[in-house]
């Protein structure tokens, strides 16, 4: 395709554009997952709000909506369900997610299990969950049931995946792939993929849906992953360094441990293995960073699956619904929000 990367205000018009657009249903989506987050319990219902008010794009329920405008869904319902479904599939990892991360802030507000505690806020998880599965069910269709259910597994498994690399300074870029693919990228596609079926898709458009939706999901994470060395500033909510203090070994580590010489090599193996890395830990990985143009070769690879993505929609006669979809790639790769 030859992609230029557009500006950041072009790449944040794609996304409000898509925003605008369903407007109406996001809407109904949002006041769909409020209903399905009353309880008789205060506490889950206090924490479940907490956490769903902190923001967030609600990009995965986007892209149920749109693909299945794009495959010629006309119904008025399942589209709102299923993608409040996946919606509440993205938030309640995001609860585990910052248990296991041990994070005290999520887009500047204080995190659930900061406030809480870490048991509370996993059983909420698994609230939000359960509460997805009965959406499931009461939709009825089997492949749907199956795609998202098995999407679940796939994203526990790349948590445990993850944690079982941790500190691996010598991680292998496809052993990352592999990890993000299932954390990150398994829900955007199950997400487009949802679309195509509820329009009753042949499998050709289905598995386009699919590939357009795991490669925005890849460029999305590894672009998220190439800003966490950014040490101009902090960006939507994220901290700057926040990865690295983690001991999450991403694309920009793994360039540097590829290019750098043993001395080098010897330092990331040392700082990663560590209990807990300071500021000059960090300061000195960034000047590797620097040295070895890490970050830009990291969005050089999240530019690689932006263009799979593209091209993935080919297969669809030109509409406003693709024009959209496939501007919406260069969001993933030049967002600022």
């Amino acid at each position: 395709m030859g992609l230029v990367v557009p500006l950041k205000k072009s790449a944040n018009s794609a996304y409000l554009e898509l925003k605008n657009l369903l407007s109406s249903k996001l809407g109904n989506v949002e006041a769909l997952i409020q209903q399905k987050l009353k309880s008789d319990v205060n506490l889950i219902e206090k924490m479940s709000n907490h956490h769903l008010s902190s923001g967030g794009k609600r990009l995965r329920a986007l892209l149920t909506l749109e693909s299945a405008k794009l495959t010629g869904y006309g119904g008025e319902k399942r589209d709102i369900n299923l993608a409040a479904c996946v919606e509440l599939i993205h938030s309640a990892t995001l609860l585990h997610d910052d248990v296991i991360d041990e994070s005290e802030l999520r887009r500047g507000k204080k995190t659930t299990n900061s406030i809480w505690g870490n048991q509370s806020s996993i059983l909420v998880g698994d609230y939000l969950l359960s509460r997805c599965f009965e959406m499931m069910v009461e939709d009825g269709d089997l492949e749907i049931l199956k795609l998202l259910s098995s999407t679940s597994a796939k994203i526990a498994q790349g948590e445990v995946l993850q944690l079982q690399h941790k500190g691996e300074a010598d991680l292998l870029e496809e052993t990352y792939i592999d990890i993000i693919n299932l954390k990150t990228a398994s829900l955007f596609s199950a997400a487009t993929k949802t679309g195509a079926c509820l329009s009753g898709s042949n499998e050709k458009e289905k598995r386009a849906l699919e590939s357009y939706g795991r490669n925005l999901g890849l460029a999305f994470q590894i672009a998220d992953d190439a800003l966490d060395y950014y040490a101009k500033e902090k960006l939507f909510g994220k901290e700057v360094g926040k990865d690295f203090f983690e001991g999450k070994v991403t694309l920009p580590l793994i360039t540097i441990f590829q290019k750098g010489n043993e001395e080098e090599k010897n330092f990331l193996n040392e700082i990663m293995k560590k209990e807990i890395r300071t500021e000059e830990d960090f300061s000195e990985t960034l000047a590797l960073i620097y040295k070895y143009k890490a970050v830009e070769a990291t969005f050089k690879k999240a530019e690689y699956f932006v263009n799979v993505s593209f091209d993935a929609l080919a297969i669809f006669p030109d509409s406003e619904d693709k024009r959209i979809l496939q501007n919406l790639t260069s969001f993933s790769l030049n967002r600022s929000f």
